[in-house]
């Protein structure tokens, strides 16, 4: 299971209030916590903090300043490709593009950038009329990908499907739709693409957020879950990644797999 952690994002306070400032400190404290808890990756969002036509920059820096204090690949997450590529450009390790839907234009601006700078790549499972809310129209999206990644010559271990969780309290029949989602895709090619959720989006807005996220972690790596972006310091929840790996037959018990899984 591959822990995404999630924290480095201008939707927090203190994270866009240093964006703001160019405030390394705030990022770089994230960045050690984040892998202190077990993270694999590093989750890099602007968010709202910088404006569009400034993120190319406002990316460098980012990935300069995280790459200070820690060697974990960054997830190089917007919706601006410019900005995305700036920050490849500085990456130390292959890092991981985030995202790309079943959108033509942007699908060759990605699947090409990520060949040329070694990237993997989040694919959604949607396209420029929005989510779909049943399994059947996300798995068809998830093998639009898999075809694109044949055609530009991306290894399929490389690529990462996101079929979309959405807040249980708003859109709870989209739960199980995912989950289904998740078992089909593992179908679509050999070797299988990997699969990949915004965690936390499951729980949005609802008051028992983290025993959400654990729960919903748990049934989705049991449907085929390899990787989230997700909280790396609920301790619990990183438990119950590791715990999964056990009891999928992923990983070979030993007495101390929870230390194990943090230190892998």
């Amino acid at each position: 299971m591959i822990i995404i952690g999630e924290r480095i994002n201008g939707m927090f306070t203190d994270i866009g209030e240093a964006l703001r400032n160019k405030d390394p400190k705030p990022l770089q404290f994230w960045a050690t916590k984040q892998e202190e808890g077990g993270a694999h990756y590093l989750d890099v969002n602007s968010g709202p903090a910088i404006p569009t036509g400034e993120r190319p920059e406002a990316y460098k820096w980012m990935v300069q300043v995280i790459q200070e204090v820690s060697d974990l690949p960054l997830t190089l997450d917007s919706t601006n490709y410019n900005a995305i590529e700036e920050g490849l450009k500085l990456c130390k390790r292959p890092a991981m593009i985030n995202s790309v839907p079943v959108e033509r234009a942007k699908i060759e601006r990605v699947f090409a950038m990520a060949i040329q700078y070694n990237a993997q790549v989040i694919g959604l499972t949607m396209d420029n009329k929005g989510i779909p809310k049943d399994a059947e129209n996300r798995v068809a999206f998830a093998l639009e990908l898999v075809a694109a990644a044949d055609e530009f010559g991306l290894y399929m271990e490389d690529l990462f499907i996101d079929p979309l969780i959405l807040p249980c309290n708003v859109a709870q029949e989209h739960a199980p739709e995912v989950l289904e989602a998740l078992r089909q895709i593992k179908t679509l090619a050999d070797p299988a693409p990997r699969t990949v959720l915004g965690l936390s989006n499951v729980s949005q807005k609802s008051p028992d957020r983290r025993l959400i996220n654990r729960t919903y972690l748990a049934m989705a790596m049991a449907c085929g879950l390899d990787a989230a972006i997700m909280d790396a310091n609920d301790d619990a929840l990183i438990d119950v990644a590791a715990t999964c790996e056990i009891l999928l037959n992923k990983s070979v018990y030993a007495d101390s797999y929870l230390k194990v899984f943090r230190t892998r």
